[in-house]
């Protein structure tokens, strides 16, 4: 029997907890701390500074000056696909 599964997406390697990081950065214009991300995701600040380097390594968020954080187009294009 062959596998029904459905194509994986980028959105599928993300985990729900990066997926709500994108989400709230993508709606704040300016770069933000990790506290303030945390706040605007509803999430654990230890969580989302655990989350933010893998969502530099793929491209979706940039870190414009130190300790802040900025989404970019591409995490803004992927915020949109969630």
């Amino acid at each position: 029997m062959a596998c029904k599964k459905k194509p994986c997406t980028s959105a599928d390697i993300l985990t729900p907890e990066q997926k709500n990081i994108l989400s709230a950065m993508a709606v704040t214009p300016s770069p933000m701390a990790c506290k303030e991300i945390a706040q605007a995701a509803g999430l654990d600040n230890k969580l989302v500074s655990g989350k933010l380097p893998g969502l530099q390594t793929l491209g979706y968020v940039d870190s414009p000056a130190r300790c802040r954080y900025a989404i970019t187009d591409a995490g803004k294009k992927m915020a949109a696909d969630i």
